[in-house]
C-alpha cells in the first residue's frame, strides 16, 4: 500500500532495521463507522498500543468496569489473560503497535504487571511522552513522516533504558520459542530458581504468570491459524495447509480438542467453529 495510503483503511510501515528485533511493523489505519461498531478482542501475550487522534473508542474487559478504559483515542492495553470488546462510531484514525511485554517494559518505563488485565489512557502514564508524541502524528499528514517519527521516539526510549534481566529474557525466549510447550518445571530447574520464585519474577516483568503466558502463546499460534493473520504470529516451518481443530489442537501443542476449544472461549470468547463460521460470513457477505 503507497506511504500516503487511502481515504479509508490500513497503512502498514516497518521500523527502521535497528528497531526491528524490538517492533515488528506499524499499522496506520483510518476507519469509518457510521453506526456503533462493536469489535471482540483476543487475548494475548502482547501489549498493545494505539497512538489516536480520531473518534474515541471504549475498551471493555467484561469482568471490571476498573480494567476498561471509555471514551479514549489512545491508550496502552497490558498482556491479557480473557477477550475484551471495544465500541466506537465515527472516522478513528492513528497507529497501532503490538509489543513483546519485555520491550514494552522498555519503553513505557513500566514493568508489565502495572498493565496487566488493564486498559489505560496515556494520559496516566508518568513523563507525559505519548500524549507529545500522539499530538504529532495528528499534526503529520504522511504516513512515512510519522513512522519516522515512531522509529525516532521507540529508539530514544530504549537507548535510555536498561535491558531486561538476562533470566526473564531467557525464559521468555524459551516460550516463545517453543509456542509455549516448554515445561514451567524445567524454565525454574535451568534457572535454578523455585517455580514460585519464577512465576513471581516473571509476572512482574511480563503481567502475567508464565504458565498464564505458555497457554496465551500456544493459543496466539492456533488462533492466527485459524482464524487468519489476525496476529504478528508466525506460522511453524515446514507445515502443509491447516485443517480442523483437531489437527490444530495436536500442532500447537494442546493436549486434545477439548483443550484447544476452552482456551477459545477463555481468550477469543467462541469456539473455534463458531470463529470461522464468522470468518465465512464475513468473506462473502
Amino acid at each position: 500500500m503507497t506511504a500516503g495510503g487511502p481515504a479509508d483503511g490500513v497503512v502498514l510501515g516497518l521500523p527502521q532495521a535497528r528497531l526491528r528485533p524490538y517492533v515488528d511493523r506499524y499499522i496506520g489505519y483510518r476507519e469509518r463507522a457510521e453506526l456503533p461498531l462493536v469489535r471482540r478482542e483476543a487475548a494475548g501475550a502482547f501489549v498493545v498500543l494505539i497512538l489516536g487522534w480520531g473518534a474515541p473508542l471504549d475498551v471493555i474487559d467484561p469482568r471490571s468496569g476498573e480494567r476498561s478504559a471509555y471514551g479514549v483515542d489512545t491508550f496502552v492495553a497490558g498482556t491479557f489473560d480473557r477477550w475484551c470488546r471495544t465500541e466506537t462510531v465515527g472516522v478513528g484514525e492513528g497507529v497501532q503497535v503490538l509489543l513483546a511485554p519485555l520491550t514494552a517494559r522498555r519503553i513505557l518505563g513500566l514493568p508489565m504487571v502495572e498493565l496487566a488485565n488493564r486498559a489505560v489512557d496515556v494520559s496516566r502514564l508518568p513523563g507525559g511522552w505519548l500524549e507529545r508524541l500522539r499530538q504529532r502524528l495528528a499534526e503529520t499528514s504522511v504516513w512515512t513522516q510519522r513512522f519516522a517519527l515512531l522509529d525516532a521516539a521507540f529508539t530514544a526510549r530504549l537507548a535510555a533504558s536498561a535491558p531486561a534481566d538476562p533470566r526473564i529474557a531467557w525464559a521468555w525466549q524459551q516460550l516463545t520459542g517453543s509456542g509455549g510447550r516448554v515445561g514451567i518445571g524445567l524454565l525454574a530447574d535451568e534457572l535454578g530458581w523455585s517455580r514460585r520464585h519464577l512465576a513471581v519474577r516473571f509476572r512482574h516483568e511480563v503481567g502475567l504468570p508464565p504458565k498464564t503466558t505458555a497457554r496465551l502463546l500456544r493459543f496466539q499460534r492456533a488462533y492466527a491459524a485459524l482464524a487468519g493473520p489476525l496476529l504478528s504470529v508466525a506460522p511453524d516451518p515446514g507445515r502443509g495447509p491447516v485443517g480442523g481443530g483437531a489437527d490444530v489442537a495436536a500442532r500447537y501443542g494442546y493436549y486434545d480438542q477439548s483443550h484447544l476449544i476452552r482456551d477459545f472461549r477463555e481468550f477469543a470468547g467462541d469456539t473455534p467453529a463458531a470463529l470461522l463460521a464468522v470468518r465465512a460470513t464475513t468473506a462473502t457477505g
